[in-house]
Order: structure tokens, then sequence, then C-alpha cells
């Protein structure tokens, strides 16, 4: 079974076809790359994936459960979870309060929320900078903020658990 599946996939905005009939499957421990001049659809095929835009046809489904028209939160508590192109971040927050904002998301504990957001500032070697504010960063450091962000709401814990059912 696989991980992630797209079924006929398309998305339309009153005249506009921004993906027409995409199907594709990431099996688990798979990794894919998805390239395409700019306008292609990609951002817009994420955002159909993730729930932040119905197909208006097509199905989509995470470990064997469809979740086409899901609310982007459920899909997120469910484990699936996107980063954005363009990183914002709450500028005056701490990173480490930005990334808690992450975790506690993610249903952590409030005693554990700190501690997640801490382990994830070191996975992406921004724990150094916990106490900095966003404005202080590089762009790539930036990028990391935000993968930290997207992972401390623990993405696969319901993978871990046995799935959501």
């Amino acid at each position: 079974m696989a991980l992630l599946e797209g079924q006929n996939l398309t998305k339309k905005f009153g005249g506009v076809v921004a993906i027409d009939d995409v199907s594709f499957t990431v099996e688990r421990g798979e990794a894919i790359g998805l390239i395409g001049p700019n306008g292609a659809g990609k951002s817009t095929l994420f955002r159909t994936v993730t729930g932040v835009h119905e197909p208006t046809e097509g199905r989509v489904f995470f470990d064997g459960e469809e979740i086409t028209g899901d609310p982007s939160h459920e899909i997120c508590h469910r484990g699936l979870a996107k980063t954005h192109q363009i990183v914002r971040p709450f500028e005056s927050m701490t990173l480490l309060e930005n990334v808690a904002v992450g975790a506690e998301f993610g249903g952590s504990e409030f005693d554990d929320v700190r501690g997640r957001a801490r382990e994830m500032l070191e996975f992406v070697d921004l724990a150094d900078l916990q106490y900095a504010e966003p404005g202080e960063l590089s762009v790539g450091q930036l990028k990391r903020l935000e993968i930290a962000r997207v992972l401390a709401t623990d993405p696969t814990r319901p993978l871990r658990r046995g799935g959501w059912r």
C-alpha cells in the first residue's frame, strides 16, 4: 500500500486548469522530486494533496485512508505536513517559540512542547539561536526554522502508533 497516492487529480480555478488529471504514488521510505517551470502547478498540487485546496476531480489517499476534501489541519494531525515556499515565521517570537507553536499544534503535551521544540531546533542545527528572532536569520536559516516547525508537529506520529483509525 502506498503511503501517499493521488488519483486523477484536477484542480480548476474558474476557467483555469491548474492541474489536470495528475496521478502519483509515494511508497513508504521513498523520496521523490517534482520539477517544472513557474505556473506548472507544482504548488497547487501540494496544496491540493495537503487539503489547502479541494480537488475539482480526483482523490487523495494517505496511508490507505482517503483524505480528499479533509481540512488541512486534520490532514496535518493525521501525519501529512508541508513547508511553505515563502517562510512566514512569527516575527515577534523567538525561534524556540516559533517551533513550540508547531509542537503544540501537533499535540505535544504542554510540559513537552518546549522540549520537542528544542529537539527540532537541534535537528536543524539552530539550537544555538533558540532565543534569536527570525529577523536575525539568513534565508537558509529561515528555511531550516520552517522545517523544524513542521517536524515539531510530529507528522509521523500516527504512523508509528499504527495509524489514526
